[in-house]
Order: structure tokens, then sequence, then C-alpha cells
């Protein structure tokens, strides 16, 4: 018994004591290497002669910088979740494009789907970027085992598309499905009652009907005519296929085998992934005992330096972009958010900075809030009494997105930017019959009639909701006042076109609500003109990203694990029953970011995937 306990006690003490030296050394070894990453300076990589610019197409692509941790992410946690902002992607292909050393640029779609964050909009100034790099003289070459609508767009531009000999490709047009919940909260017992202005403003009908009015019905069949037919349109033109011939295919084959979609002069070649490797090496002048092609990946070729090439420029006079992307929400938003208060800030500093000569303000928003949209929208409209403040669209800039942009001095979207949603809503739950149905009840005393208005134990009485209409009401008609006196439309006009209606970038072109055709870029050169600055100008953008020290220090090792998660995601081969639930979870998420202080909201109707 004896020599047991002291076994035992000698185990326990080199547990401890081996515990304790190795938490030192991990200690250490995680300082040690915080250390090197926060004092090593970035060394450009080598880019060969006739070498291949790699476009992975499930590349992340979002409209701000990404996070600085990348590289702490793939160390600690072998991931490697790669991304690129939309502006730094364009900017590549341009250097690319007058980089001797690169003679192509190779779209690999083989990994798996675009990514889901990217709209028809986004992909549409990368396609522009494409077609100018093809018409330069040098080569693209698209392969993939299967082209779907969204990577085929892109991939249209190409010099010559290949498909797997196994694979096939989808070209049955674009679909809206949205989730509707009105059943399952009745059957839980957990009311809801709307409050709104618009007959189209349809945020509100996933909780109260079982399938589209006929009203959103109409808008988004709309919407998806226009996407379609700007869809219909590019890839007619870079394939040289007439868009009829396009939509007789959609409408009677749907999904082509290899063959099917070289016959039809969808694609130029039906080859296996060695086969494409082995033209790329004939066009790189590759030795035959390569493994591959000449090539460098587009993430590593962004970080060579570009001035020699004149895409990078630096000067005093700076154009601030501030990239609005997210919900909007009160408060000061957490990444991913557009935290009214943290906005308003931002636009605040722009305004007194002596150095920002003119904003871009990127807008990539569903809507949200209709506090934080007043609040940010009054800073801007005080900034473009300084200064001029343009508005790029990018994807979507709906509702409270497209409050904040109506005192700009100009807006620029694309022909497949998903805007408009003049219309303002509220929402009210409560669990009454939840709650009764399992024994709990409710009591109150109170000192005034509407003393208990905010609770959840009851629906609201008629002169409760009266009141809360006469708020909706309110904020509608600033709402139509605000786009009037900003677009310079009369207001029995602004009233037609509003009503909560959702409009294609190039149907808002023809109504008023957008001036000009055209991307982020676009707007940039724009800004410049309207600023006087010649070609003496430098973009900042906004909201700067932190320092590699206080995103370790502070939130680096929970985005680790956030990022893990989506990384994990991504790279799996997507269950059409888990991306029904994806659905269902961002409806879910939308109302916990629904944090409004008066519970009025200015949002896109749904959730709105375009498949």
């Amino acid at each position: 018994m004896n020599n047991f306990l002291k076994q035992t006690f000698a185990s326990l003490i080199g547990s401890l004591l081996g515990l304790t030296i190795f938490s030192g050394i991990s200690t250490f070894g995680l300082l040690f290497l915080v250390l090197i990453l926060a004092t090593s300076k970035d060394v450009s990589p080598a880019v060969k002669n006739k070498s291949i610019l790699v476009f992975d197409l499930a590349l992340k692509i979002t409209d701000k910088e990404p996070s600085s941790n990348q590289f702490l992410q793939k160390t600690l946690t072998g991931v490697d979740q790669e991304e690129i902002s939309l502006r730094k992607l364009i900017e590549t292909v341009e250097k690319a494009r007058r980089d001797s050393r690169i003679i192509g640029i190779y779209l690999d779609g083989t990994k798996s789907e675009l990514s889901s964050n990217i709209g028809y909009a986004s992909l549409k100034e990368i396609r522009q970027a494409l077609e100018k790099f093809r018409a330069s003289g040098k080569q693209i070459i698209a392969y993939s085992a299967d082209w779907d609508e969204k990577k085929y767009y892109l991939s249209s531009v190409a010099n010559k598309i290949v498909l797997n000999p196994i694979g096939f490709m989808e070209m049955n047009g674009l679909a809206s499905q949205p989730i509707f919940l009105a059943g399952a909260l009745d059957k839980y017992g957990i009311g809801i009652q709307v409050v709104r202005v618009g007959k189209f403003k349809g945020a509100v009908e996933p909780f109260i009907l079982n399938k589209l009015s006929p009203e959103n019905r109409v808008q988004t069949q709309k919407l998806l005519d226009d996407v379609w037919g700007e869809w219909l349109k590019a890839v007619g033109s870079s394939r040289k296929i007439k868009p009829e011939k396009l939509q007789e295919i959609a409408d009677n084959q749907a999904f082509l085998e290899a063959t099917a979609a070289k016959t039809n002069g969808l694609i130029d070649q039906v080859a296996y992934t060695d086969e494409v490797v082995a033209e790329l090496k004939k066009l790189t002048d590759s030795d035959k005992k390569d493994k591959t092609f000449r090539q460098i990946n587009i993430s590593n070729y962004a970080q060579v330096p570009g001035k020699s090439m004149g895409v990078e420029r630096k000067s005093d006079n700076k154009i601030a972009v501030v990239y609005a992307e997210g919900e909007i929400v009160s408060g000061k938003g957490e990444d991913g958010e557009i935290g009214g208060d943290r906005y308003a800030k931002i636009f605040s500093k722009l305004r007194q900075d002596q150095d920002v000569k003119t904003v871009v303000l990127r807008i990539n928003s569903p809507g949200g809030s209709v506090s934080a949209s007043e609040i940010m929208q009054r800073e801007i409209k005080l900034t473009r009494q300084v200064k001029p403040v343009i508005v790029s669209m990018g994807d979507i800039a709906a509702s409270g997105g497209y409050y904040i942009a109506t005192d700009s001095n100009r807006i620029f979207a694309e022909p497949n930017t998903i805007t408009g949603s003049i219309g303002v809503f509220g929402l009210l739950f409560n669990g009454q019959k939840l709650a009764n149905n399992n024994g709990i009840t409710w009591d109150s005393v109170k000192t005034a009639n509407f003393a208990d208005s905010q609770t959840v134990s009851r629906p609201k009485s008629p002169q409760e909701l009266a009141s809360y209409q006469r708020t909706v009401n309110r904020i509608y008609y600033l709402f139509l006042d605000k786009v009037a006196r900003g677009r310079k439309l009369p207001n029995q006009k602004v009233a037609e076109i509003a009503q909560g209606r959702v409009w294609s970038g190039t149907a808002a072109k023809e109504i008023g609500l957008v001036d000009e055709i055209g991307g982020l870029n676009v707007a940039i050169e724009y800004a410049a003109k309207q600023a006087k600055l010649g070609n003496d100008w430098e973009v900042q953008e906004y909201p700067q990203i932190s320092t590699f020290e206080e995103r370790f220090f502070g939130q680096a090792l929970e985005e680790v694990r956030v990022n893990l998660g989506i990384a994990k995601t991504q790279t799996q081969s997507p269950n059409p029953v888990m991306i029904e639930l994806a659905k269902l979870q961002q409806e879910i998420q939308v109302l916990q970011k629904m944090n409004d202080p008066q519970g009025v909201y200015a949002r896109l109707p749904f959730n709105l995937h375009i498949d």
C-alpha cells in the first residue's frame, strides 16, 4: 500500500512538473512565434519569365481587405483559407496584364464552387478585368470538372474553356427560393405582429405567410429576369452564341454532359487535368521533367510590387474608400456588420482630415437598423458639404443600404446590383401561446396604459399597434423625402418607385435611383475627377485593418477558431440538406442582428439567394 501511494504521488508530481515545463515551453514558443511574425518583413515572391497566373475560383473574395491573421491561422491550424479583396484582385489582374513575365491566366475551377458570399455584380467587375487582360493578347485558360452558372459567367471570357470528360455543365437558369417560417412559428406558439409600409416590403413575409405574396413574386421575377438577361448577354457575347440559343439550352437541356457542352459551343475542349497541365507546360516552355507548369498563384502575385507597372500610387492626396459591408446594426457592431456609431465616427474623422480630398462609400448591404442608418446618413451628408462623396454599390445596396447612399454626389451600380427596397417595417414577437401551452402565465401591475407595451408576454393591443404604425409611417415618409431630395426626384415619383420594391442596377438607373453603371474603380476615378486631383492621388481604405499585435492579443485566436470552421465547411462538397439548413440559420441570424432601439428596420426582403 505504501509503495502504491509513493508511486501514485511520484506520478502525480512528475505529471505536474511535466505539464509546467510543457506550458512554459509552449508559452515561450508562442511568444517567440509572435515576435518573429511581428518583426519579420515581407519578401516579394519571385516571378519567372513565361509564368501563368493561377486564379483558384474557390478563393474567398471580400469587399474590404480581409483579416491580417491568415498566416497565423494556417500556422496554428494547418487550414489555409485564402482571401483577397475585390479591389486587390482586380488590381492584381491589371498588374499581370502589364507584366511581360506573365503570359496567361489559368482559371482553376476544380476545387469547389465559387465562394457563396460573392454575387453577380462583383463577378462582373472581375469579368471586366479579365476581358481587358485577354484583349492585351494574353491567354486565359479555364478548366473544371463542372461548370455552374456563376463559375461559367466569370470563366466564359477565357480563350479556351475545358471540361473534364466525366464532368457536366449546369445551365438551367437562375432561381430564388425563400424559406417561410410562419407555419413553424404558429406550431410552436410564437406570436408575431407586423407593422410596415410599402406593398412590396417582403422582409416580413417569411414570418406571416407560407408563400410569396403576388407583389413579392412580381418584383423577384423582374429582378431575376434582369440578372439573367445580363448573364445571357455577357456569356453570349464572349462565346459568340445568341442569347436565344442559351435560353433554349436552359429551357430544354439544363444539365449537359461534356460532349454535349462542346457540341453546343459552350466549351472548347474535353480533357483530363493532366492533359490541361501538359498544354500549359508547352505554353510556358516548362521542362518536360517538371511536375507542373511555370506558375504563381494570384494571392502570392498580389504581393509583388506593382509600382514599375504603374498600378501603385503614392500621394499626399487621399481618396478614402469606406467599405460598408454586412447588416446595418445599432451601436459599434461586430466584424462583418455595419455599426452605425462606428461608421459615423469614420466619416466624422474623414471630414476633418485635410489629406482626404474625397470619399468613396462602397456599399454591400441588405440594410437593417433604421436608427443606425440615420446616424450614418447624417455624417455622410455633413461630409458631402466639405468634400465629394461618391457611392459605389456592390452586390446588394438595398433598404438601409440605399438609405445611407441618398446624400451622395453620385451613385454607381452594376447592371446586376440589387438595390432599392425603399420601405420600412417592424416585427413584434410574443410568446404568450408558447408559454401558456407549457403552464407559464404572467400578470401585470402598471402606472400607465403603455407601461408594459414592450412585453413579449402578450400580443400588442390595437392602440399599441397604432402607435408602432405611426412610427413606421413617419420613418417611411422621412425615407421618401431623403430620396426625393438626394436624387432630385419629384416626391410623387419616389412614392411610386418605393413601396419596398427591389430593383436591379439596370432598372434603378432607368428610374433615377442610380446615376451610372460601373464598378468600384470607375467610382474611384470619378471621385478623383470631382476632387480635381488629376493623377496625383492614393487610395486609403476604411475601416482600417488592425495591426498583427492588436489582432493576436485581442480576438485573433477566436477568429482562428471561427475561420477554421468556415474553411472546413467551404472545402467540402455542398450537401443539399445542409444548404437549406444554412439558409434557415441565416434567417435566424437576421433576427439576432435586429437591435434597432425603435424596433424599426429598412432591410432587403428576406435573404435573397440567387441560385
